[in-house]
Order: C-alpha cells, then structure tokens, then sequence
C-alpha cells in the first residue's frame, strides 16, 4: 500500500494585494448651473441624508470645487452617480486612495 502524495494547499501570500477591499467613491464636481439649494436638495433625496450633511457636502462642492458623497462597491458608486447625473450634477466615480 502507498503513502498518498502530500498535496500543497493554496495559502494565501501574507504580501498578498489588498487593494480590491478599497472602496470606490461617488464625487460630485462644482459647475455653473445648478443652485446650492438645488444641490442640497439632491443630496437629501438620492441619499436620505439629513438636512444639514447634505449642506456640508452642498459647501465642500461650492468651496473645495468637490465633495465626496457616497462610498460602496463599484456597481452601487456606478448607478450612484448615473442617478445624479438624472438630476444635472457632475459627478465621477473614484477608487478610493
């Protein structure tokens, strides 16, 4: 009777790339046409967010010219900010630094 072989499992490398658990980013860019009411108002009906994160993120895309406004899988940033595109905004997906 034979020994069986030894059989070598697939370990993952301890060096292994960690970069497919980034998060992917939904930015929304300022332009010339759409008012900061508008905006706000975009923010509380796409994501749900309470008055005053929306107007946050309302400011830090008049003042900082972009504002990050939702993280998640690249399908779910995707369809983000297909629907933000429905409403007027400017907006791009982003894998996360």
């Amino acid at each position: 009777m034979t020994a069986p072989a030894p059989v070598e499992l697939d370990r993952p490398d301890v060096e292994q790339d960690l970069s497919s658990d980034r998060p992917w980013l939904a930015i929304v860019w300022n332009d010339p046409i759409n008012l900061m009411s508008y905006v706000t108002y975009v923010f509380q009906t796409v994501f749900g967010y309470p008055k005053s994160k929306a107007e946050k993120l309302m400011l830090d895309v008049h003042h900082k010219g972009r504002a990050v406004v939702a993280n998640g899988t690249r399908e779910e940033m995707e369809r983000d900010v297909e629907i933000l595109h429905s409403y007027g905004l400017w907006a791009t997906v982003k894998r996360d630094d």
